[in-house]
Parts: structure tokens; C-alpha cells; sequence
């Protein structure tokens, strides 16, 4: 970093601070203000705050990690994109009609005030789980990567530059974040969105130049890695365990065997991936409570397209990065990198999570550096600030008002202010479980699997089948996040690596096959079972009372609020929905090796 570059950063914290204050002096101070921008909110602000709050630290490291180690694999998650233009179709016209502050408060409506608060507390511990443990994780990195001998002693306590990095992240996106509400989140993210674009797509320009163009690319890292469709069990391959069967020349099954796979095989991304998609940008706080500060439907569901065709974007300015990273490693052709890969040839998974980091510190002249370190500190604080505005509104408006029901609105905003503090610091102490984990981008990917799935169910089976009631929505609530905890408790100790579990667990165990079964194979499990709970509990209890269903199920939506919605769209989305599919699948047709 030369002072040029210092610049162009001081200048960015600059003018986001700038705008962060003007947009705290048109706050009122009332809840509904604070938590969702006074439902004010256009689409060109809600589509690009949607896009930088889900692109944030998990891309910028975890993402680009994984494609320097796995090429396009997790590419599936980033053309999820249509899940988005499910938000805006299906979900949205139920959300915007029931006016509600949270997803659990629409549970609660839909079901039972039992469902509000078990979801309220499970999205609260995911949130601590992973998305401010990640963003916290993620900015350390950046720093350590950018800043190597940056050291701070504090009363005999020396910190390295990735912990200085992580609370100088936390507490600058935590003071306008506490102070300024969804208004200031949404209004600095669309900001962040631009910068965070055009220092990304600068990294991959630079790299390709450095490379020497996109045929050497794919010549150095070869067919496999620019598959999205990985095989079952690949040849050599060690990673998770998938069962597959050995058989003689014959045919016959001679031996029954368990192999690690780790490079995401088809049927976990063509199952599993959708789910959780579905799940994170339909019903999760953290990506919907953007839409339900839409001024109206319209501008809610042209937000999710503008964010559908944003989210595209990735595979080509994280993912591709990371390849090139990994193919100037290969190559020697940059200096700085060669610690990526081993002595065989083979690439150093746990040295990948640097990638994007390692390109801009080597890649980028000076000037060009300054701007996208701008971004990539873009992307860590909106990530982190969209996950504090969301988690400060759970707790507020589904627990804290629950138990003072006549707090006034000044209370409430000031609580939620306080949540974002406590975020903070459960958080922070998440940390050495990630640094344990494989990678950023697995870790995040592995905790919203167990806990995406029923979820998953209770919102889109109550929306779509009028019959299911409240037992029923608890049942698959309960059953569902006891599974998802389960695999935690169990894989927990092995990823910190504590006294005991160094090895895992004893081999053929049922411990050893839980914790050892691929991610995305126990959450299709999990799924199954909360969707047969929810169904088999509703039938033979009573059916919902008619408060329950009426307009937030298709089965009891009147014709009013049906022209309503209908009203509310034109050609305009339906074109531009269209050509986000369309770029969907010419996207799918190239990644196939």
C-alpha cells in the first residue's frame, strides 16, 4: 500500500461516513423508521443494499478461496440468482400484505406465537454462527494479508494485524450501523455496491493481463475446474464421506466402501444447493428485511430483480480471481503466491483463503490498489452492517417487545442499538471455530445447511398448503434445528481441534458417520424429515383457524388482493425477470468443462 492508495481509502471512509450522517439527520427516531427505513425504500436502493449485504466477507475470501481450490464448483450457489425472482413473485405479495417488522412475526401470524420465538432464537444464533463471526474472521484476513507487521501491545497483550483488523472493521461498521438504522445500512450499501463492482472487476482484468489472457487460464487449470457438475466420487479423491460400491469384472459387488469427497458432487448442488437458496433469500431476515422497507410491491420485486441480476456477477469477479491465483501459482508467473502450491503440484487448501487478498496486494498498480481495497472493505462492512441492523431487529421487535409490550419507541430504537453491541461480542468469541474449519466458504455453507432446511419447510409449505397448522410447524421447527444442532455439537470439537477429538471420532461409530457424512447429504436428510413432521403432525391435529390463512396462503387469497398484486407488475419485470434466467443458463451451459 503506498500513500496513493491510503488516499483513495481515507477518501472512501470519507464519503461513506458523509453519507451515513446525512442519512441519520432525516431519521424520526420511531421503530419503524430505524428498523425498516420508514417503508420508504426504491427499488434501485433495495436491489444493490440486497447485493452488498450478501456479498461481504464470505465472497471476497471464501469465495475466491474456494475457486482457487475447487475452480466453479460453488458457482452454484452464486446462479441461485432465481431464487430471488421467487422472493419477488411468489414470496412478496404475502410479506408486503401482512406488514410485518420480522419473518418470525409472520410466523406468527401464519401459525403459533411458539414458532415467532423458536425462529427468532435460531436465526439469532445463526446470525452469531456465521455471518458476524465470518465478517469478523474475513477482515482479520484482509488485514493480516495487506498488513503483515502491523502489531499492538496493550498491557502486556500483543495483537497481530488480523485481530486490530477485526475490530477496526466491527466498530467503524457498528457505529453508523447502531446509530443510523436500515436508512443508513441500505443507502451506504448501494454506495458499497459500486465500488465493491468496479474494484473487483479490476482484479480480474489485471489478473487475466498477468496471466497472459483467459486461454491460459483454462489451459492451466484445466477442464475440472471450470465443471460445475462434479462426479459422485471422483478418482483420488479424498474429502467427505460418500458411499460407493467396488465391483469385479464381472460386475458383482466385491466391497462395500466409504470415500472422502470434498469437491461438491452434482447430486448435494442439484438437491441440497436449492433449498438452502431458497431459504436464505426468501425467509431470511438478514436478506428480506430490505423488501419489507419497499415502499410498495412494485418497487419491492424490481429491488429483487436489479439483486438477481447483480448477483450474477460473482462467478466472475470472486470466483475467476481465485483461478487466476491459482494458475499464476502454478505458473510462477507472479511473485508472492507460490505458497499456494506444494511441492507436487497439488494447491494448499488452507493457504487459499488469501487468494483475493494476494491478487490485489501483487496484481494491482498503485492507485488501482487503494480503490479495490476500498472495495474490499466495502463488502466486509456492508456484510456486517446488514447482519447487525437484522439481528438488532429480531431481538427488539420479536423478544425485548414481547416482554415489555409498552415500551416506548425510543426504548425500542435503543435496544436495538444495544443488540448490535451484544452481536458484536458473541461473535468475536465464534471466531476460533472458524479458523478451525476447512474453509470460509465451506464453514458458512456446512452451518446454513443445518440450519436452512426447515426453516425452509415451514414458510413454503405454510404459504403454499393451508391445511398445515401450527403443531405441525413446530414440529418440523423442533425436529429440524435438534438435527442441525446435533451435527454441530458433533463436528465442533473436531474443527477446534480440542483435547481428544485430534483424530475425530473412533471410525465406524455413529458419531464418526455423522460428523463425516458431506454437508449437504445430512441436510437433505434433515429436510426430509421436517417436511414428513410438519405434514403427518398437521393432518392428524386440527386444521388452522381461518385468522391463520386468510391472505397469507394461495388457497385464501381474495380476488381484491389478488388484482392488487396483479397491478403491480408490468412487460418491465417481466422482461427483465426473463433475461436474468436466460443469463442463468448460458452461464451453466459454459461451466461444463
Amino acid at each position: 500500500m503506498e500513500m496513493l492508495d491510503w488516499a483513495v481509502v481515507g477518501g472512501y471512509f470519507a464519503v461513506v461516513l458523509c453519507l451515513a450522517w446525512w442519512v441519520v439527520r432525516k431519521n424520526r427516531n420511531t421503530s419503524d423508521d430505524y428498523f425498516l427505513a420508514g417503508r420508504n425504500l426504491g427499488w434501485f436502493i433495495i436491489g444493490a443494499s440486497i447485493f452488498a449485504s450478501n456479498i461481504g466477507s464470505e465472497h471476497l475470501v471464501g469465495l475466491a478461496g474456494s475457486g482457487c481450490t475447487d475452480g466453479v464448483a460453488m458457482a452454484h450457489y452464486e446462479l441461485h440468482a432465481w431464487c430471488l425472482l421467487v422472493l419477488g413473485w411468489v414470496m412478496i405479495p404475502f410479506y408486503t400484505r401482512s406488514m410485518v417488522f420480522t419473518m418470525p412475526e409472520f410466523m406468527e401470524r401464519r401459525f403459533t406465537p411458539a414458532a415467532r420465538w423458536i425462529l427468532s432464537v435460531i436465526s439469532l444464533v445463526g446470525y452469531a454462527l456465521t455471518k458476524v463471526a465470518v465478517g469478523i474472521f474475513a477482515g482479520g484476513i484482509v488485514f493480516t494479508t495487506l498488513l503483515p507487521e502491523m502489531r499492538l501491545n496493550l498491557g502486556g497483550l500483543e495483537l497481530n494485524s488480523f485481530w486490530i483488523g477485526s475490530v477496526i472493521v466491527i466498530v467503524l461498521t457498528g457505529v453508523y450501523t447502531a446509530v443510523g438504522g436500515l436508512r443508513a445500512v441500505a443507502y451506504t450499501e448501494a454506495l458499497q455496491t459500486l465500488i465493491l463492482i468496479v474494484g473487483s472487476i479490476l482484479v480480474t482484468i489485471y489478473g487475466l493481463m498477468q496471466l497472459g489472457g483467459w486461454e491460459q487460464l483454462r489451459e492451466v487449470c484445466g477442464s475440472e475446474m471450470f465443471n460445475l457438475w462434479k462426479p459422485l466420487v471422483p478418482e483420488g479423491v479424498q474429502g467427505t464421506w460418500a458411499p460407493v460400491l467396488e465391483r469385479n469384472a464381472m460386475g458383482e459387488i466385491t466391497k462395500e466402501a466409504w470415500y472422502f469427497n470434498d469437491k461438491y458432487p452434482w447430486v448435494g448442488m442439484l438437491f441440497c444447493a436449492p433449498i438452502i437458496g431458497l431459504w436464505y433469500w426468501c425467509t431470511d431476515q438478514y436478506i428480506v428485511q430490505r423488501t419489507l422497507g419497499a415502499a410498495n410491491e412494485r418497487e419491492a420485486r424490481r429491488g429483487t430483480i436489479f439483486a438477481a441480476a447483480l448477483k450474477l456477477l460473482p462467478v466472475f469477479i470472486f470466483i475467476i480471481p481465485g483461478m487466476i491465483c491459482f494458475a499464476l501459482a502454478q505458473t510462477g508467473r507472479m511473485e508472492g503466491v507460490s505458497h499456494l502450491v506444494a511441492e507436487d503440484g497439488t494447491v494448499v487448501a488452507a493457504e487459499c483463503q488469501a487468494a483475493f487478498p494476494l491478487m490485489v496486494k501483487h496484481v494491482l498498480p498503485v492507485g488501482v490498489r487503494g480503490i479495490v481495497v476500498a472495495g474490499l472493505l466495502s463488502a466486509l462492512m456492508s456484510s456486517l452492517a446488514g447482519v447487525f441492523n437484522a439481528s438488532s431487529t429480531l431481538f427488539t421487535m420479536d423478544l425485548y417487545r414481547k416482554f415489555r409490550p409498552q415500551a416506548s419507541e425510543r426504548q425500542l430504537v435503543w435496544m436495538g442499538r444495544a443488540a448490535t453491541v451484544g452481536m458484536v461480542v458473541v461473535g468475536m468469541a465464534w471466531i476460533p471455530v472458524i479458523q478451525g474449519a476447512r474453509g470460509l466458504y465451506d464453514y458458512l455453507q456446512g452451518v446454513s445447511a443445518y440450519l436452512g432446511p426447515p426453516i425452509f419447510v415451514v414458510f413454503f409449505f405454510g404459504v403454499f398448503f393451508k391445511r398445515l397448522n401450527g403443531k405441525g410447524c413446530l414440529a418440523a421447527l423442533v425436529v429440524g434445528f435438534a438435527m442441525g444442532l446435533f451435527r454441530l455439537a458433533i463436528d465442533t470439537p473436531v474443527s477446534l481441534g480440542l483435547a481428544g477429538f485430534e483424530n475425530g471420532y473412533a471410525e465406524g461409530s455413529l458419531l464418526w458417520i455423522v460428523n463425516n457424512t458431506f454437508f449437504q447429504y445430512y441436510s437433505l436428510v434433515i429436510f426430509v424429515v421436517s417436511a414428513v413432521a410438519m405434514v403427518v403432525v398437521s393432518l392428524i391435529t386440527e386444521p388452522p383457524a381461518e385468522e391463520q390463512i386468510n391472505g397469507l396462503t394461495y388457497g385464501a387469497v381474495s380476488d381484491a388482493d389478488k388484482q392488487k398484486s396483479r397491478s403491480s407488475w408490468t412487460w418491465v419485470d417481466v422482461v427483465g425477470s426473463a433475461a436474468v434466467l436466460g443469463a442463468i443458463l448460458a452461464a451453466y451451459l459454459f461451466f461444463v468443462g
